[in-house]
């Protein structure tokens, strides 16, 4: 069966990992193996005229920066394409086919630019490239779009059309369907392609499928070492190339791949590891863009189940369409769960309001002043609330809990503790379990600060709502972007570090505005100024 074709997009593809700087001796290793191990087609980079010529990156402002790089190298008979993400590659940038060592050019579009792309491609071809219509996340389109989409496609009769698998979500079914709104619409002369995306593990079972159709039509799938690319990443061309040995009588040489995969490939995967992960499979059950799941993640406030039951709340093109706004308007609106919170705060306002108040935050200090809070806890009898943690050489007299994840994280130790909760209303209790105090997330929250639901800050806002006017912190140390933090190392957040200079500032300002209303002393050592 020759008319199927292997290609490889490891350089491109795979440069999502490590901002395609694989290093200059990488590029060629890869290049010379992939060519070496017979594969049909080589996908050599990204044309880019944002990114200036790097010789060490496969990502190119021009053709000639192609030449620069892979001008000397033999690709035999193995055809040589880029790739171009319309509108971020001028047509001035690419020489004729006859001036380049490019064979072909690859072009990535979302739908609605399916027209304007399609004509783009139209130019690439009248300048001697096999141009390959890449349809970006093929499972938004619906079916009176591929429609149009062929209608266009017979017009410009590009080398081949790719179903663009972007999130990793089609299941057999549905590839299917496309592949057979595409098979009967184009022109026979019209190859078929299928770039596959792992957040389902369908990619190489999806390929296999593809590939089992007995049709007159040239057919391409796509795939990378090791399955190296974006998100979950593809199906590894290891895999594929075996399976179209054994099954269409390919000669591919998977040694070649293997030694590429040992020596190239494998020094990129930590600490930047794809492939299938809980992650991607949340973007891929509920249809959306992966960076949904990476904005709530990053929270570190959710379940991952609240996480899930938000990703649920996405609705129409939003959903393939990252909208940042979009996003925290629905993690607050999830959040907030209106109670009537005036008992709650009555009872609280007469056992706390006069007594004197000792807040324990999970600060790296608490163990090294473990001695001095003791001493103060023995001296004075404050009432002790602790931050969504329980310190192991104190009982607090209350929990403040804020956080969804770290509430599952303790639910063990509560269910056997003697600590009273004060919890706030987007916390949804386990079983049969009732908190002791629920107060209003809504009033608590800061709607315009980067991190709406700052826990050290939601509590010294409910104990003002209080009448609270002196309070004493042990462990509200700060945030370092440098070392841990935390006494608790389990309990550092990464994504914090990036952000703190801003936490500390925003704490320090917040403390600094209302030092009127509420006096704070430290117990510890604090990166916040007052």
């Amino acid at each position: 069966m020759n008319n199927i074709k292997l290609l490889d997009c490891t350089l491109r593809d795979g440069g999502y990992i490590n901002d395609w700087e694989f290093g200059h001796d990488n590029i060629v290793s890869i290049f010379e193996r992939v060519v070496d191990a017979g594969i049909d087609i080589i996908e050599i980079g990204f044309l880019d005229d944002r990114h200036p010529f790097d010789m060490n990156r496969s990502i190119m402002p021009d053709t000639d920066s192609v030449e620069k790089i892979y001008g000397k190298l033999n690709h035999k008979s193995t055809m040589v394409v880029g790739m171009i993400d319309y509108g971020t590659c001028d047509i001035s940038h690419i020489k004729p086919c006859s001036e380049s060592l490019l064979d072909g050019i690859r072009v990535i579009f979302k739908k609605h630019l399916r027209e304007e792309a399609l004509n783009f491609c139209a130019q690439l071809k009248k300048s001697g490239y096999k141009v390959f219509a890449q349809l970006v996340a093929v499972t938004s389109y619906t079916d009176d779009e591929i429609l149009d989409l062929i209608r266009i496609a017979n017009i410009v009769q590009p080398y081949a059309v790719s179903m663009v698998d972007t999130y990793g979500l089609m299941h057999q079914d549905n590839l299917m369907h496309y592949f057979g709104l595409l098979n009967n619409g184009l022109d026979p002369q019209i190859g078929l392609g299928y770039h596959a995306h792992n957040n389902f593990q369908m990619g190489y079972a999806n390929c296999i499928t593809m590939l089992s159709n007995k049709i007159e039509r040239l057919m391409i799938v796509d795939g990378s070492l090791y399955g190296m690319g974006k998100s979950a990443g593809n199906a590894p061309l290891e895999l594929l190339a075996m399976h179209m040995n054994d099954r269409y009588g390919k000669c591919y040489r998977i040694g070649q791949l293997l030694e590429a995969m040992d020596a190239n490939i494998t020094e990129f995967y930590h600490p930047a590891e794809w492939g299938y992960n809980m992650f991607y499979y949340l973007a891929a059950a509920n249809d959306c863009h992966p960076n949904y799941v990476a904005y709530l993640m990053e929270k570190r406030t959710l379940s991952v189940n609240s996480v899930n039951e938000i990703l649920g709340r996405l609705e129409g093109e939003k959903k393939l369409l990252f909208d940042k706004n979009y996003i925290e308007t629905l993690y607050v609106n999830y959040q907030n769960n209106e109670v009537n919170d005036a008992d709650d705060r009555k009872q609280l306002q007469l056992k706390i309001t006069d007594a004197q108040l000792l807040i324990i935050g999970p600060g790296a200090s608490i163990g090294k002043y473990k001695d001095k809070i003791l001493q103060f806890v023995s001296d004075y009898k404050p009432i002790i609330v602790s931050i969504n943690f329980i310190p192991d050489y104190l009982q607090p007299d209350y929990i403040f809990l804020s956080n969804s994840k770290r509430y599952v994280q303790l639910a063990s130790k509560l269910s056997s503790s003697r600590q009273k909760i004060i919890a706030t209303s987007n916390i949804t209790a386990m079983g049969n379990e009732r908190f002791n105090h629920v107060l209003n997330y809504s009033t608590l929250i800061d709607r315009d600060a980067d991190i709406v639901d700052n826990s050290l800050i939601m509590l010294l806002k409910a104990l003002m709502n209080l009448s609270v006017t002196d309070v004493w912190l042990a462990g509200c140390d700060g945030y370092s972007s440098r070392k841990s933090n935390y006494w608790n190392h389990a309990m550092e957040y990464d994504f914090i570090k990036d952000k703190a200079d801003y936490l500390n500032k925003y704490t320090s300002d917040f403390l600094k505005f209302n030092k009127d209303k509420l006096n704070v002393k430290f117990l510890t050592e604090t990166l916040y100024h007052l």
